[in-house]
């Protein structure tokens, strides 16, 4: 683990990247039970799908050999192929078969002609000049083939993949055990919901930011309430934690302050790095690893807390949890129709507002910036971000932003 004290946003999650690995372990669920896990092993599909050429569309199945290149033909129809009720017949020199969406292609025929595209007289159906082999035809294994991957392990197991799965009659998934987080406030002036605020004192709200973010993420959560600024308190808090834990989530304690234990101790405990953030909102973090458990230590300040765990700890978690490749989270350029003052030298997320004018996407600053302030936090939905080499921002000039929409 690298010994460097200062670090940007990229070179912190990188070592953490390089550091972690996946969690070992894995159990079977429901199919429907898979939704949002991450698949332990890969899925090969056990036949073809579709398992016959089908039917693209609603016509008729005819053989091209039958069909004039440069005047209509008319054939006879001989019967119709509904989906899930095949033809049980040759399509025939001269012959023509009405055929649903779905249904498999009739054998002897290798043409599906749209039925909005012929013209139908009695018993027969003309069709117009210039169709071609293999249209309107889907081919048996065009979508998976008997054998192959047809879903890789890391995958998180979204709606599309659960319909896939389930495609194939597939109705258990092997999954990777969830990632279990310890996760605790620290400070004398952090109180727990539910009882009146004596002077000086706030609310945890970080233990529940906390909590939202790792609900949805999926992992297993063991909440430690808040503990005190005890050094007794803290170190039989981060044992207790290291000891059922694959990760301990802390927030506040990490700072220079003369009550912030949590580096002193951890130090004690384990092998913990402990850095200066080039960023804002979010300066102080530690990293490192009590007994087999990985720490990623936060800053205080609510809106910090939000910032440092989605752009940096968020990846690290992913890794851990066995995801692969890592989601990328999109980065687009807008214009800005606010001032945003800017310091050289640090990577900066104010929280914006993306709205439509005018047919063009813009971006404006959500109320204030403050680290503490987590109404700005609600009504943003993206960051706004500036990198190290940023200079201020005036009105129309064009920054990147990160729609919440792909990270939170």
């Amino acid at each position: 683990m690298s010994n460097k004290s200062s670090f940007n946003v990229a070179e912190a999650r990188q070592t953490m990247l390089d550091t972690l690995t996946p969690v070992s372990g894995w159990e079977v669920v429901t199919l429907r039970a898979g939704l949002d896990r991450v698949l332990y092993r890969e899925v090969s599909a056990p036949f073809d799908v579709p398992a016959h050429d089908n039917s693209a569309m609603d016509g008729y199945a005819v053989r091209l050999a039958d069909l004039s290149a440069s005047t209509a033909s008319k054939l006879n129809i001989v019967g119709t192929a509904f989906a899930g009720n095949a033809f049980s017949g040759l399509v025939g020199a001269g012959q023509a078969v009405r055929t649903m969406t779905g249904a498999v292609l009739p054998h002897g025929a290798d043409v599906i002609v749209a039925q909005e595209n012929v013209l139908v007289d009695g018993d027969a159906v003309v069709v117009p000049a210039g169709q071609k082999a293999g249209q309107h035809i889907r081919r048996a294994g065009e979508d998976l083939a008997r054998g192959k991957p047809a879903l890789a392990a890391g995958l998180r197991l979204g709606p599309a993949e659960i319909g896939l799965l389930a495609s194939l009659g597939i109705s258990e998934v092997t999954v990777r055990r969830r990632l279990r987080v310890a996760f605790f406030s620290t400070g004398d002036e952090v109180a727990s919901i539910g009882r009146p605020l004596a002077p000086g004192e706030i609310y945890d709200s970080n233990r529940y930011t906390l909590y939202g973010a790792l609900t949805r993420l999926g992992v297993e959560l063991i909440d430690l309430g808040v503990v005190r600024d005890d050094p007794v308190a803290l170190e039989q808090t981060l044992s207790e934690a290291a000891a059922q834990a694959d990760v301990i989530l802390t927030s506040g304690g990490v700072s220079v302050g003369d009550a912030d234990y949590v580096k002193e101790i951890t130090g004690r405990l384990g092998d913990i790095k402990f850095w200066k953030l080039n960023i804002k909102p979010g300066r102080p973090m530690a990293f490192g690893r009590i007994g087999e458990a990985w720490l990623f230590g936060l800053p205080g300040n609510p809106v910090a807390v939000m910032v440092t765990f989605y752009q940096v700890v968020l990846a690290a978690l992913e890794k851990m949890m066995g995801l692969s490749p890592l989601p990328e989270r999109p980065l687009f350029k807008v214009p800005c129709v606010s001032s945003i003052a800017k310091s050289h030298g640090r990577r900066e997320f104010p929280r914006g507002v993306l709205f439509l004018e005018h047919g063009a996407w813009k971006v404006r600053l959500a109320g204030n910036q403050g680290s503490g302030v987590l109404s700005s936090m609600s009504a943003a939905n993206c960051f706004i971000v500036l990198p190290e080499t940023s200079a201020s921002i005036q009105p129309g000039d064009s920054v990147e932003v990160q729609p919440f929409a792909a990270l939170i």
